[in-house]
């Protein structure tokens, strides 16, 4: 649709539907608001043209902390905040990216090999997105796109992911016609955050926010992962969702991110395989001091028992939600909490003793909610925020005890949306 045919069909009640399921509201003033300002916005920067919009969900990791890349099972959601964007192709070889956070020179498609000045930049995932498209034989091109961010860096919903993820949309809506399957873009987004960003990441979050939904993925054969999708809501059972951002210093991690799935390489291959999943706990305990004397590195050992552990609290995760046993639901999110602080060491950088925002955050669920709810690290860990299921009738004290400490601006409270990054119009 061209700028004035796109304003008047988002002024009509035929997107309402649509809008609903994405921010899991029927209040939709606000974000029609929303897309008319982007898409007014995107009509001075880049005239008319043929524009849709693309929606990227954030991710909320239930289960499985770190097991992705060891070839484990995870429990995960997709959010009702996300990236937005209106696009349009440009019929020219540039992608012309502007965000309204930050923002991204024009990538030129015609050199699509790693560039390595543009390492841990956005100008990398696109460049890496493109090339990986062409290299399986689908089209690329270039386009103009506005991006409105409410997935925002460092906010532990997984801001890089949705990131490539909506550009691999873009690609797929602008160029393909819909032809790239969800666990295809989100291994396309894997790709160009291992390869061109320079990240070591599993496909947790790539496959999450595709994917969409409340999903349990099974990473067993990675190029073909088993998905199952459940019709599930903590809001059903009378709890809410609820992410707090401890703000802590994000600078200079990349290191302690990469030392978890090396570490556990490490033991792996002394185990005579390349991923954990691919051995047992047995194996693993009746080698034990052989392995401890051959790696050389207890944390190493330590976040191998959290693996095998946890990647078995995944799969009993799993049975609870197909059980719609709540109760079990929380009580193993609770011991997934506890086994990243204790045994994977993901809730403070080991070269920052003083510096322990997120342990202070647990401490206080502790004490909050005892029995009741479940509390534990968030995604990656060592900085950002922790995830909380709070009692609805609980809501206003939790919230009163943590703006104390983090400030107003620290809670996010979430609802799961139905699908992934999707075309919206």
């Amino acid at each position: 649709m061209n700028y004035n045919e796109l304003k008047e069909y988002i002024c009509s009640d035929k997107i309402d539907d649509m809008l609903s399921k994405i921010i899991c509201s029927t209040d939709l003033e606000e974000e029609k608001a929303r897309y008319l300002n982007l898409l007014n916005d995107a009509y001075k920067l880049y005239g008319d043209g043929d524009y849709h919009f693309i929606s990227s969900p954030g991710r909320s990791e239930i289960g499985g902390n770190h097991t992705d890349h060891q070839h484990g099972h995870v429990i995960a959601a997709s959010l009702n905040i996300d990236n937005l964007a209106v696009v349009k192709r440009n019929d020219t070889n540039i992608v012309v990216y502007h965000d309204r956070d930050f923002n991204v020179d024009p990538v030129d498609l015609s050199e699509l090999n790693v560039v390595s000045e543009e390492s841990n930049t956005s100008k990398a995932l696109i460049r890496g997105i493109a090339a990986r498209l062409k290299q399986l034989g689908y089209k690329i091109g270039g386009f103009d796109a506005l991006c409105e961010s409410k997935v925002l860096v460092g906010s532990g919903i997984s801001s890089s992911a949705c990131f490539e993820v909506m550009v691999v949309e873009i690609f797929n809506s602008l160029f393909n016609d819909d032809a790239v399957s969800p666990i295809e873009r989100a291994k396309i987004g894997q790709y160009a955050e291992n390869f061109y960003f320079g990240k070591p990441s599993g496909l947790l979050d790539q496959m999450a926010i595709s994917v969409g939904g409340f999903v349990a993925i099974d990473f067993k054969d990675p190029e073909s992962p088993a998905i199952e999708n459940f019709d599930f809501s903590f809001t059903d059972y009378g709890y809410q969702l609820i992410l707090v951002n401890t703000k802590g210093d994000h600078s200079d991690l990349s290191s302690e991110y990469a030392a978890i799935p090396g570490e556990i390489k490490d033991v792996a291959h002394q185990l005579g395989v390349e991923y954990l999943a691919d051995s047992s706990k047995e194996e693993f305990l009746k080698n034990l001091k052989s392995l401890r004397r051959k790696v050389g590195n207890d944390r190493g050992i330590l976040r191998a028992f959290h693996f095998f552990n946890e990647d078995e609290r995944a799969v009993k995760e799993r049975e609870a939600i197909r059980n719609k046993d709540i109760d079990k639901l929380l009580r193993l999110m609770k011991k997934s909490g506890h086994s990243s602080f204790e045994y994977l060491q993901n809730v403070y950088p080991a070269s920052r003793v003083n510096s322990q925002s997120l342990s202070i955050a647990l401490a206080l669920c502790d004490m909050f909610l005892d029995s009741e709810g479940a509390y534990r690290v968030h995604g990656g860990g060592f900085e950002g925020t922790i995830q909380v299921i709070v009692p609805k009738d609980r809501l206003y004290d939790f919230r009163k005890l943590m703006y104390a400490v983090f400030g107003e601006d620290s809670l996010l409270e979430v609802k799961i949306r139905p699908f992934g990054t999707v075309k919206v119009i």
